[in-house]
């Protein structure tokens, strides 16, 4: 955990490192099949290196990209800048870039590789349905997502899936430009490379659902107790919850990519199981913050 006024998450701390540990070994596991199975060398673990390091280091450039988000500077979003400035200095922490992408949409997230190098990016689908201690609250969560470096190891646990997916479709040409068209094996390795790739990104994804429904619970913990105003979470999640089931298919699909970063799932819930969820039921989130609305009571 980051030392900032969020409070500290045990839990969470021992979930990122155990799913860092689990990352830490399937990267090694997957070099090591490319430089031996595979034949490939020292290219296949150049080629590892280098789309891990480049989705890491571009992780919220890539990540604004996909959402065809912009930069804001405090002049063209006075507001938002505003707010992120004060949860910023409660916080104690660095102030993230600030990023806004036109969508109906209302959602918002946060990425980046560390504290001092992160974006939070609202729709403006967000910003037209909350009201400002609504929105305030949901920006507390994604600051708490950076402080906790949780976003840091979600970026990391998705672009192993991407590299899988990616030496996948590389793997055909690669057995063919190494081997030759003669090469009677060249079925085989590919078939081998697939099937590596895909044992990879099961548990790749296995690992990154495992952590990110209970780092959704822990930001909305994190982002309550900082403003001190859980109930305006709460109320910004149902509203949020209600309002994504008038959104087209088509809209969501253009953030299924980050969805595991959204605030709220941008997905049909009853298309997929909750082992597939990257979010945790409503009801559970709205529980949680009923609590922390008591506590909070209690020590007033």
């Amino acid at each position: 955990m980051a030392r900032t006024r969020f409070r500290s998450d045990r839990g969470l701390t021992l979930r990122m490192g155990g799913v860092g540990f689990g990352l830490g070994a399937l990267y090694v596991a997957f070099g090591v099949f490319l430089y031996q199975g595979l034949g490939l060398g020292a290219i296949g673990l150049v080629i590892v290196l280098a789309m891990a390091w480049g989705q890491w280091y571009f992780s919220d450039t890539l990540a604004l990209k996909s959402m065809g988000a912009k930069v804001v500077t405090p002049e063209q979003a006075p507001e938002l800048h505003a707010m992120i400035d004060r949860l910023c200095a409660l916080a104690d922490m660095p102030k993230p870039r600030v990023a806004v992408a036109v969508t109906d949409m209302p959602n918002a997230f946060a990425t980046g590789r560390s504290p001092k190098h992160s974006s939070v990016c609202v729709t403006t689908g967000i910003m037209q349905r909350l009201d400002a201690e609504e929105l305030e609250g949901v920006l507390a969560h994604e600051l708490a997502h950076v402080a906790n470096r949780d976003v840091t190891v979600m970026t990391v646990a998705s672009s192993l899936g991407l590299l899988a997916g990616f030496i996948t479709r590389w793997g055909m040409y690669a057995t063919s430009m190494f081997g030759g068209r003669n090469n009677k094996n060249g079925g085989i390795a590919f078939l081998l490379v697939f099937v590596v790739s895909m044992v990879v990104y099961a548990i790749s994804f296995v690992l990154t659902r495992s952590l990110s429904r209970y780092r959704e619970l822990s930001a909305d913990r994190s982002g309550a107790y900082l403003t001190g105003r859980p109930s305006k979470l709460a109320s910004a999640l149902v509203k949020i919850s209600g309002d994504m089931a008038s959104i087209p298919n088509r809209d969501l699909r253009e953030g299924q990519a980050i969805s595991a970063f959204f605030f709220a799932p941008a997905i049909n819930r009853q298309s997929i199981g909750a082992l597939f969820s990257t979010h945790p039921p409503l009801e559970q989130r709205i529980d949680q913050l009923a609590k922390v609305s008591a506590e909070l009571s209690e020590q007033g």
